[in-house]
């Protein structure tokens, strides 16, 4: 069984729950969103997604 070791290394383990990402049609861009508060957090700088955050329909 696979485990994540070394503990305390910073690592991210499973998906980023309070963030949410969608994908903005007009920049082709990914944009980074608090579930929270609704805020605008980071636009991706390529057309790919950012890792490990959850996807908006």
């Amino acid at each position: 069984m696979a485990t994540n070791k070394p503990l305390g290394d910073n690592a991210r383990k499973g998906p980023v729950k309070d963030r949410s990402q969608l994908h903005q049609r007009k920049i082709e861009r990914f944009i980074k969103r608090d579930k929270t508060t609704g805020q605008f957090l980071d636009v991706k700088a390529d057309a790919k997604k950012f890792k490990g955050v959850v996807k908006e329909k």
